[in-house]
């Protein structure tokens, strides 16, 4: 595996500047690749574990890229912060939904400042979903690559992910259509420490689409490409495996 951590200036100044004093609080997170870094725009998809994958790439990954959000981040403060209570830290994380509140109160003004520097692809769940996939081409036929966290994540943010939303599938199907050279990646991102982040070998087009799955088998293999990092990142470290972790969580 290669490793080099050396993250591109990719945001405005005043969002760069933010980044950097971030760094001294959030400690580095090591970029481990099955066949090498990624060149050249891809279509990137990855665990979310919280805001800690996100932040995983914005301060320390290599490559040139935006996020997909969900639409209510990239909005105002009102929406932002019942999204995040309610959501994103009530549902997703499992907080008291008073205390969520209560902490969204001092945390989504701050969030919103950093989301406004993010420049986000904003994804929804209705025919606007059409304009996701619009920016979305337009974005890497620019050259750079889109990172997607498309787990499903009703039970929560979970070690073994239960399945992939078909949006990315969806995606890298029109980037098909249209004979698009771009690659996927699947990463996985592991919390605890030391933090790490494996990609795996990129994943041709051709690959998904030419044997005739259908976008709920593509979906499925995907999911299973994440989990089988996630496998390996805990074996290699001599923990347990995520399913183990799950099986501890639920008990």
């Amino acid at each position: 595996m290669k490793k080099k951590n050396k993250a591109p200036r990719r945001r405005s100044l005043w969002f760069e500047g933010m980044k950097r004093v971030m760094r001294l609080f959030i400690k580095e997170t090591s970029f481990e690749y099955e066949d090498g870094r990624i060149e050249g725009p891809a279509i990137i998809l990855c665990n979310h574990v919280g805001t800690a994958a996100p932040l995983a790439w914005e301060l320390y990954g290599e490559v040139d890229f935006r996020f997909w959000g969900a639409f209510e981040m990239n909005s105002g403060l009102v929406n932002l912060y019942k999204y995040q209570s309610k959501v994103f830290y009530h549902e997703k994380k499992g907080w008291n939904i008073h205390l969520a509140r209560l902490f969204c109160l001092i945390a989504s003004p701050l969030t919103r400042l950093f989301y406004a520097g993010l420049n986000l692809i904003s994804t929804y769940q209705d025919v606007r979903f059409k304009h996701t996939l619009t920016e979305s081409v337009k974005t890497l036929e620019a050259g750079k690559s889109v990172i997607i966290f498309p787990e499903v994540s009703d039970n929560g943010y979970l070690d073994v992910l239960e399945g992939f939303h078909k949006g990315c599938v969806m995606l890298a199907g029109v980037c098909y259509k249209h004979g698009m050279d771009v690659p996927i990646y699947v990463s996985y991102f592991k919390k605890g420490e030391p933090k790490k982040l494996l990609v795996s070998k990129k994943i041709s087009l051709c690959e998904l689409f030419d044997d005739g799955k259908n976008r709920d088998q593509i979906a499925e293999y995907l999911c299973s490409e994440c989990n089988r990092l996630g496998a390996r990142l805990l074996f290699e470290d001599g923990g347990e495996t995520p399913r183990e972790q799950n099986e501890k969580a639920i008990i």
